[in-house]
């Protein structure tokens, strides 16, 4: 099995243990990130939270995951 490699916040990333197409709540899981927290954008698209689970990753696959912050004054 190939490492799973995609393009990450603008690097590449590799994920050993996953191979190609891969669910993005897989991906999102070896990152340790709370989905509530996040937004992801997959090869220029939004992906809608609802869809992650049949959202499939491939090799070279592109996505953005930007992180919501709280706080303020």
């Amino acid at each position: 099995m190939h490492a799973l490699t995609i393009q990450l916040n603008g690097q590449p990333r590799s994920f050993p243990g996953l191979a190609a197409p891969t669910p993005l709540t897989q991906i999102l899981e070896a990152l340790a990130l709370k989905p509530d927290r996040i937004a992801v954008e997959h090869n220029g698209e939004i992906a809608p939270r609802n869809k992650w689970p049949a959202t499939l990753i491939q090799q070279d696959d592109k996505l953005e995951i930007v992180h919501f912050v709280g706080g303020g004054c």
